[in-house]
């Protein structure tokens, strides 16, 4: 599974800690910043993994802001893009198993590094379960996109 990550200066350090845990894992990478703690706006890196989600070139994106919130928010803007915020390891893997989410949001103020690992990794497991409940709802929120 290839893997794309993107964060603002606050969650640059996570970010850096996620990818070493992915890597270890044995997840291919794709780092697209920023990297460093200077400021930049979180927009712009939720937008690029979002998009390499979209496009197919990343199978699951990880964007990290100081909430999680507004990265989550940008890259929910691109069509095809299914993020939410997960903050423990059941919503990490429920989001995917269900809602077929494929960028999870970590807020680096909101969690430590060792339970960011966590959630990542139970992320990076979860496989959709392709349920007719779930896939009917995913049907709606794809009409929902074309509005």
């Amino acid at each position: 599974m290839h893997v794309a990550f993107g964060a603002d200066h606050a969650g640059f350090p996570l970010k850096e800690t996620l990818i070493r845990a992915a890597a270890g894992a044995g997840y291919s990478i794709e780092d697209l910043g920023t990297h460093s703690i200077d400021p930049v706006d979180y927009p712009d890196f939720a937008a690029a993994v979002a998009r390499e989600v979209a496009s197919g070139r990343a199978d699951r994106g990880v964007v990290v802001c100081g909430s999680g919130a507004g990265a989550a928010v940008a890259a929910n803007k691109v069509r095809g893009v299914r993020a939410a915020v997960a903050h423990d390891t059941y919503t990490a893997h429920q989001m995917v198993e269900h809602d077929n989410a494929n960028v999870i949001a970590l807020g680096s103020r909101v969690i430590g590094p060792a339970l960011a690992e966590e959630i990542l990794l139970a992320y990076l497991a979860a496989r959709f379960t392709g349920e007719d409940r779930h896939r009917r709802r995913l049907d709606k929120i794809a009409a929902l996109e074309r509005e």
